[in-house]
């Protein structure tokens, strides 16, 4: 009898963020199942404690000191060229110890694509490594072009809007200058430097990506022209396996709250794990909510209204509005809120975790994107695959009265919900066998099935 191949390791390093973490988790438990041990090196920031069904895998720490106060005094991007000097030489350390200590063969490191120190120390140990992408691939492409439109003055800070920004993009419409993914926190030069090192594919043997190329395929074969490296397009990954991945603890009473709820009546609104609202920005969404007359769950995360650490210090106008239609939850189970019938629409922030997610459930979207890729994203749903409504400027109770109304109210938004549902049928379909997310996923998978590494 043929003696039982021992798994090959793949040693995995997501970016301590929920949006980040998520994917790379599902990325793990979908390499698991096709055969690897699984590895996942974390930081002590944002430490994700592994839930009790990943006994299979091993969560080891890489040693850095940086105080949890960084993240917020530096801001997400400043922070990130902090974390990845900080981790460049206690990662190799850390792959080093795993080398001495693992009997399986390392077949190689993965990545995400804002942690690129890691390509150093896989480099010095002539271990093969893979840039993770999780985010849309229109997304990586702009950011593959941004050093060249700052060269030519064509970008200017978040804040600083100017005429000119409306004008499209050559080569990548329908994007405006303005959709292109700068950070209300921090400067271009800043974000040129980091994006310079996110899209440098250095000695990476390839690029996996969490889309599909039936949402995606102009994007995809620019990037693979460009990269001159197999890309390997294998998602949306949370349709392929679900790892509970939060960092926050969902209240699931909103689901009981949906039950008593008739089909597409309530609109969900979430804008994610990093965004902050002005008190004013609570009150005027408040205030739209209730004009609009619409059913809505309201996921207000702690500490994302400036000046507030949540609701009980918000105007007592807040609670009246808020009392009748709406319920608020400080986190909610997002993908089973999704998938629950009476939600007709989302309210988001457009991160490509939540955009992936809701048309992964048929659910068409208002889209108020607060900085980087999640313009991208709105700008796509709403001309692109046309299953969105845009808010842009100021936001005022109007402003959100109508969007609300536009989507879940007459023949706009039901041929919108119709679009999302057939999008829904697409997804579905790229992940089953035979599927080109599936094909995708399988190349891959069977390359480093294959592949012998020989070290130093």
């Amino acid at each position: 009898m043929e003696e039982k191949r021992a798994r090959k390791r793949l040693v995995l390093v997501p970016v301590p963020a929920q949006g980040h973490i998520s994917p790379m988790m599902q990325l793990a438990k979908t390499l698991h199942l096709k055969g690897f041990s699984i590895t996942v090196a974390q930081t002590k920031f944002n430490y994700f404690n592994p839930p009790d069904d990943s006994t299979d895998f091993q969560f080891v720490t890489i040693p850095e000191s940086l105080p949890e106060s960084d993240f917020k005094n530096l801001g997400p991007i400043r922070f990130l060229h902090k974390l990845n000097k900080e981790c460049q030489v206690s990662f190799k350390d850390c792959l080093g110890q795993l080398l001495i200590q693992q009997s399986h063969e390392i077949a190689c490191v993965i990545y995400d694509e804002f942690m690129y120190f890691a390509e150093a120390a896989a480099k010095e140990f002539n271990l093969p490594n893979v840039i993770f992408s999780t985010t849309s691939a229109t997304a990586f492409a702009c950011r593959s072009v941004f050093e060249k439109l700052y060269a030519e003055n064509a970008l200017v800070p978040f804040n600083e809007p100017k005429e000119e920004q409306n004008e499209l993009v050559p080569e990548f419409h329908p994007l405006r200058y303005k959709d292109f993914p700068v950070s209300r926190w921090a400067s271009l030069e800043s974000i040129m430097e980091i994006y310079r090192n996110t899209v440098d594919k250095r000695t990476a043997s390839s690029v996996i990506i969490n889309t599909t190329s039936c949402l995606e395929n102009s994007s995809l074969l620019w990037l693979q022209q460009r990269l001159e490296i197999p890309v390997y397009p294998v998602g949306p990954l949370h349709m392929v396996a679900s790892a509970p991945t939060s960092l926050l603890e969902e209240n699931k009473s909103c689901i009981e709250w949906l039950n008593k709820r008739s089909q597409n009546s309530v609109i969900f609104v979430s804008l994610g794990s990093l965004a902050l609202m002005e008190i004013n920005e609570v009150m005027e969404t408040a205030s739209g909510l209730d004009s609009s007359n619409q059913h809505f769950l309201w996921v207000i995360r702690p500490g994302s209204i400036r000046e507030s650490e949540w609701i009980e210090s918000l105007p007592e106008e807040f609670s009246q509005m808020v009392s009748d239609r709406g319920y608020i939850v400080k986190w909610a189970p997002q993908k089973e809120v999704l998938a629950h019938p009476a939600v007709g629409g989302f309210w988001s922030h457009c991160g490509w975790n939540s955009t992936l997610e809701s048309i992964g459930e048929g659910v068409p979207m208002i889209c108020k994107p607060f900085s980087g890729d999640q313009k991208v994203n709105a700008r796509y749903l709403d001309r692109v695959w046309k299953i969105g409504v845009q808010v842009e400027g100021d936001l005022d109770r109007g402003a959100v009265e109508r969007a609300v109304k536009r989507l879940m109210v007459g023949e706009e938004g039901e041929k919108m919900r119709k679009r999302a549902v057939s999008l829904k049928e697409k997804l579905r379909a790229s992940v089953r066998s035979g599927g080109s997310s599936h094909n995708s996923l399988e190349e891959f998978v069977n390359f480093f099935k294959t592949v012998k590494q020989i070290r130093n």
